[in-house]
């Protein structure tokens, strides 16, 4: 199992001189000299040595973590810097970016001496803390010391040679880069995409950007490089806007890959429009990779049986004047174009009203995706013969029918079929394409939305444009019948995918009664095929059971309304009184900086199977939130031999035996186990 990084403490101090060693990190204070006269600058560094598998944070540490820090106490005459931080490693792991030092680092700040001090030893002493992370997090801190003298000469330390290596992996001053910086569209609500671009001293074919910090925007570890010619490196990233207007400039580090070397220049950038011509040029550009995206559309897996039954009407129609081939071809066209204007419209209408608009947006409605799972699955029951299609068929055959027609209404609604089902899906070009449309004006959003019809539709336009190529198709005969039933199954694999899209945003409760729904569903299908459509007798009785059948279950799936733990705050006081009751006691230790404890809480904590134990054997579930890092908290670790959190216990309700401590990362597995034990 991958290692999973945890976040954010405040330092707890523990004294040391000259060296200290603080659980997992080793620090030290060394100088560049022994002795310096007044109005020198000296070089301070703090080494920090990291256990294997363990890291501390670059001054951004990024989604997680962090800084280390430095707290001088200076005698009077001594000034110290802003420290100098080498390039950090960045280190993506799930759904966090950080930006971390692993193995060593040397933190390195100046210190000014005044030019009227006066000669002797003088003491530098800092408070160093810092946050050392491997599966856990544990603060580190340390008091440290330094002695220089102060003399008529300068004379190097012993360290001085570390120091002065640890220089050559500070970022480069960006004299001379030729870096620049500039937004490429209007913002998509709090999202704007960002262009650096800079010229790179040697051939470089991998760039990224480290950014500073910031309390008003983010500038998002996810980039793309747009372009990596010699000479020029140009990537793009996106910036989140927390509160404010947008940043007038950018600061952080250009990072470069040149010659099997890393390279870092740190740099401060205005911020800008595009370059003059480069937006007519991506203009074209994006309306060719909108145009591209939509033809790849059509063998993307949630388009692919759709396709199926454009196949199937291809061959059905082979014989037909061409005229009418034409004529069909450019209907399911315009299902197409329609449903991508009426897109354009709802992307419009809510950039206008001030919301946010994206490709497949309607997906994040879970009443829209259980509606569409619900009307794919009667698609293909319709393909597989479960239910018939009449002219006097109702709604419910009517959605699944439309699909498997061959005349202008079949046509057309394959069209909206195809686009409805294609806009979760993000082909190769189509995502860039977009996310220039959603920030444009309405005309280029209605003009980016119709050339990834255009593209979505163009195979079958030609080929229905050219009738010869017909003749490449099987001839239609019984088999056309067979190929129909076969069309089922990729529409049943979209259902499936689609059930797995709706239960992304049900808790499992509602994902069991919502697979019981569809199974519902497809019974009252079979019903109303069976006995409404071809039976001779009870049909009015059939059509009630099949519908009050569907709709029963329906209403058990969507009206259940799922529980949560009922915690209490942690103390040893609530602890003893739930004990004294003989009542298991549930204690999750957890802080908002723990990737860990967000984790167990999602996978083995918060979970209906735990919260179902928990009140099968009446526990009481108690939360220590060691977010501020309470004294409390932090010596009731300290009493389990833990130094930070994930700490979860399971007291059992025999007053006299002691608590279970589970490991650090859980699995719904062990907490249940322990319950089990703790009811005993």
């Amino acid at each position: 199992m991958q290692r999973i990084l945890t976040i954010l403490a405040a330092g707890v101090l523990a004294f040391a001189a000259g060296a200290a060693n603080a659980a997992h990190t080793q620090t030290r204070l060394v100088l560049s000299a022994t002795a310096a006269r007044p109005g020198d600058t000296i070089m301070a560094g703090l080494e920090l040595r990291m256990e294997p598998g363990w890291h501390t944070y670059w001054k951004n540490p990024g989604a997680s973590g962090m800084a280390t820090k430095i707290a001088w106490q200076l005698p009077p005459g001594v000034t110290a810097g802003e420290i100098q931080w080498p390039l950090p490693d960045k280190l993506p792991e799930a759904d966090l970016t950080t930006y971390v030092y692993q193995g060593e680092v040397m933190l390195l700040v100046p210190l000014k001496l005044a030019p009227d001090l006066k000669p002797g030893a003088l003491e530098l002493k800092a408070k160093a803390s810092w946050l050392e992370c491997e599966q856990i997090c544990v603060p580190g801190s340390a008091n440290l010391t330094a002695r220089i003298v102060i003399g008529s000469d300068t004379k190097p330390s012993p360290e001085a040679a570390l120091i002065a290596s640890w220089q050559t992996k500070l970022p480069k001053p960006a004299d001379g880069l030729s870096a620049r910086a500039w937004w490429e569209q209007a913002a998509s609500g709090d999202l704007r995409p960002l262009i650096l671009e800079w010229t790179a001293p040697a051939a470089s074919k991998e760039a990224d950007f480290f950014p500073a910090a910031s309390d008003t925007f983010e500038v998002q570890p996810v980039f793309e490089i747009v372009s990596a010619e010699s000479g020029l490196l140009r990537i793009r990233k996106m910036v989140k806007k927390f509160e404010g207007g947008w940043p007038k400039e950018i600061s952080g580090v250009l990072v470069q890959q040149a010659g099997g070397e890393r390279q870092g220049f740190a740099v401060i950038l205005p911020v800008g429009n595009a370059p003059t011509g480069a937006r007519q040029q991506s203009l074209w550009l994006m309306l060719f990779y909108a145009f591209v995206g939509g033809l790849i559309l059509n063998i993307m897996p949630c388009v692919l049986p759709v396709i199926a039954l454009k196949i199937l009407g291809f061959v059905a129609q082979s014989k037909e004047e061409p005229r009418q081939v034409r004529k069909l071809g450019l209907i399911y066209a315009g299902g197409v174009l329609v449903s991508f204007l009426v897109l354009a419209g709802i992307v419009i209408g809510l950039k206008t009203a001030g919301h946010k608009a994206g490709w497949g947006m309607q997906f994040g409605s879970p009443v829209f995706v259980v509606c569409l799972t619900a009307l794919v699955t009667l698609v293909a029951l319709n393909l597989f013969g479960v239910f018939e299609i009449n002219l006097g068929g109702r709604v419910m055959n009517a959605a699944g029918g439309l699909a498997s027609r061959h005349g202008a209404a079949g046509a057309f609604f394959n069209g909206v079929l195809a686009t409805v089902l294609a806009t979760p899906c993000t082909a190769p070009f189509l995502g860039t394409a977009l996310g220039f449309a959603f920030a444009e004006t309405p005309l280029i959003v209605v003009l980016m939305f119709l050339t990834i019809g255009a593209g979505l539709t163009a195979p079958y336009v030609v080929l229905s444009w050219q009738p010869a190529w017909l003749k490449f198709l099987p001839q239609p005969g019984a088999w056309m019948e067979k190929f129909k039933i076969a069309m089922g199954f990729p529409m049943l694999a979209t259902a499936v995918w689609l059930f797995l899209l709706a239960a992304g945003n049900l808790d499992k409760s509602r994902t069991l009664w919502f697979g019981l729904f569809l199974v519902a569903l497809g019974l009252a299908a079979w019903i109303w095929g069976e006995f409404a459509q071809r039976g001779t007798k009870h049909r009015g009785l059939a059509m009630a059971v099949s519908i009050l059948f569907a709709g029963g279950i329906g209403a058990c799936a969507f009206c259940q309304t799922p529980d949560q733990i009922a915690w209490q705050s942690w103390s040893p006081a609530a602890v003893a009184q739930a004990r004294a009751a003989s009542r298991p006691v549930f204690v999750d230790f957890t802080a908002d900086w723990c990737v860990t404890c967000q984790v167990n809480k999602r996978t083995s904590i918060e979970i209906p199977s735990v919260r179902a134990k928990l009140k099968e054997i009446n526990a009481v579930a108690l939360l220590g939130d060691y977010t501020r890092l309470p004294d409390s908290l932090t010596d009731e670790l300290s009493r389990f031999g833990r130094a930070g959190v994930p700490l979860v216990l399971v007291y059992p309700k025999a007053a006299g035996e002691p608590p279970m401590v589970l490991p650090a990362v859980l699995t719904p597995g062990v907490v249940l186990e322990a319950l089990e034990k703790a009811a005993r």
